[in-house]
């Protein structure tokens, strides 16, 4: 393991960009090594800090990169690391897509809020990725089942499995099956709705200023609502208690 960690509201948080989080994480599929990686924004830190379940997830993870701007700048105030930049987990889907293609990894793709979307994200891996090897693709028939085992996924040869359940499922469901599953596990949740073009990403001015909530938020008010309230409301609460207590 070849970077630094930083805390960020007891999250440990990897001091990474996109080329050396891809480069890492690619070094540790080739190897088939059993390894969680985590792309969490404001929520996981709120998520971390009131869901025991999601909490001891977060202990058996490898790699957590910075999703949002919000921690970008946290990292940077708290800790002077200088990041350029977040590390956005679908942005950092394709960045491990594109090594995986130059190497012809196999990878697995489990999740996808519909049918549609996980058929829509395979299509757009072969597309754009032709010597990825698509190694099983996968969704569950309930939202809370389980029923994806390490021996289909180890089975399949899998160097990378994206895992696009949602947060905290998926981080949850990666820490169950670290040590059981020999791949790279990448809970990657909106990549895949992404990525299959059944949501709209936000533009990049916005992303770039911490605002891609309020965008996600004017797309799907009635399911973001009350998380993007809380949870930014939350955050900033745990900030200003930072920075007038030091408190975490």
């Amino acid at each position: 393991m070849s970077f630094q960690k930083v805390d960020i509201f007891s999250i440990p948080y990897a001091v990474v960009n996109y080329d050396s989080a891809a480069l890492e994480i690619i070094e540790q599929a080739k190897n088939r090594t059993s390894y969680a990686v985590y792309a969490l924004p404001v929520h996981g830190v709120v998520e971390n800090k009131q869901n025991p379940s999601f909490a001891e997830a977060v202990k058996k993870a490898d790699m957590i990169v910075p999703d949002g701007q919000p921690i970008r700048w946290a990292m940077n105030n708290f800790h002077k690391v200088g990041l350029k930049d977040r590390v956005y987990g679908p942005l950092l889907t394709l960045r491990v897509l594109e090594e995986a293609n130059e190497l012809g990894l196999n990878v697995y793709v489990y999740g996808g809020a519909t049918e549609e979307t996980l058929e829509k994200f395979v299509a757009f891996i072969q597309k754009y990725y032709p010597n990825v090897k698509i190694c099983g693709k996968y969704r569950e028939d309930k939202p809370n089942d389980n029923t994806l085992t390490p021996e289909m996924v180890n089975g399949a040869n899998t160097h990378i499995l994206l895992v696009g359940r949602g947060c905290p499922k998926q981080e949850i469901w990666v820490a169950a099956n670290k040590g059981k599953i020999n791949a790279v596990m990448m809970a990657v949740g909106a990549a895949f709705a992404f990525h299959a073009g059944t949501i709209k990403q936000a533009p990049k001015w916005m992303q770039n200023n911490g605002l891609e909530w309020l965008y996600r938020l004017i797309q799907e008010p009635k399911r973001l609502f009350k998380r993007y309230f809380t949870t930014n409301t939350y955050f900033i609460w745990l900030v200003i208690q930072y920075k007038l207590f030091g408190k975490k």
